[in-house]
């Protein structure tokens, strides 16, 4: 019997996501970059009989673990890419507020992935697993990659990126905002951000505090319009001292932008958040 195979599913910050219109398929094109921060869930893959799905851990409440469940999904989407069967144990240890913008289920879909492609012994490379994730969820490529990416397309397309390590005060605000919600009052009234060649200048060349002025998500001002709450948030980390702060993803979590890991630290204990830094950069 082969042994247990962990791996460790952060979730993401968008620092700037540019919504670029609605698509003929439903989905809406974007351009968006993606860091993976070292909150995170956890994925355990073992040999079951069948495919078995449990879900632990301060934010398990409320995660399916039937057919709907990611992870499941990434399963299945993997053992009929490798020919093998869809036949085995994942243990998700819940960290990452569910539905709050951080990408928490894509991040588990994408670590079912890695961890699957060992225990089944697929060796597939990485690209190829996020087009198995492709499949599953629009986040999920971006999240295979374990690094900053590029997602563009319906966030499906993929390039590494090589830009400065991050650091974050993550504030979830305690409420879900549904991705396709979001993205409907963005038809309703939103907008298309600016190009993002001078915010992406600034992180590759490690210029942080240069960049804070630049991150923007096309998505907030539509989703605050309904939720204020957002705003109050953004304001709170400012006020704690943070150089930027912006809903990550389709919210409502808010993040600030922070000098290091010590500013993080007191930004996040000022506002009752979490402090995070960016991942695999």
């Amino acid at each position: 019997m082969s042994a247990p195979v962990r791996e460790p599913a952060p979730a993401k910050v968008n620092v700037f996501l540019r919504v670029l219109g609605r698509r003929p398929d439903g989905f809406h094109d974007v351009e968006t970059l993606v860091q993976p921060i070292t909150l995170a869930d956890g994925v355990e893959a073992s040999e079951a009989e069948g495919l078995l799905v449990a879900v632990a851990g301060p934010e398990a409440a409320g995660v399916p673990t039937g057919e709907e469940n990611l992870a499941a999904r990434a399963a299945r989407a993997l053992a009929e890419t490798a020919g093998v069967p869809a036949s085995a144990r994942l243990l998700i240890a819940k960290q990452v507020p569910v539905g709050a913008g951080l990408g928490g289920g894509s991040a588990d879909a994408a670590a079912a992935l890695r961890a699957l492609n060992d225990l089944w012994g697929c060796g597939l490379p990485a690209e190829d697993l996020a087009a198995v994730g492709a499949r599953v969820g629009s986040d999920v490529p971006a999240l295979v990659l374990g690094g900053p990416v590029l997602a563009t397309g319906r966030g499906t397309r993929v390039q590494r990126v090589s830009v400065a390590r991050t650091w974050w005060a993550v504030l979830p605000l305690g409420f879900q905002v549904p991705v396709a919600d979001a993205y409907a009052w963005w038809d309703e009234d939103g907008e298309t951000g600016p190009e993002p060649e001078s915010l992406l200048g600034a992180l590759r060349a490690g210029m942080v505090e240069a960049a804070a002025p630049l991150v923007f998500n096309d998505l907030e001002d539509p989703v605050t319009r309904r939720h204020p709450q957002v705003a109050e948030g953004r304001e709170r980390l400012l006020e704690a001292g943070a150089l930027a702060a912006l809903m990550s993803g389709s919210g409502p979590t808010v993040v600030g932008l922070c000098r290091d890991g010590r500013h993080a630290e007191e930004v996040a204990a000022a506002v009752g958040g979490i402090a995070a830094s960016s991942v695999g950069t």
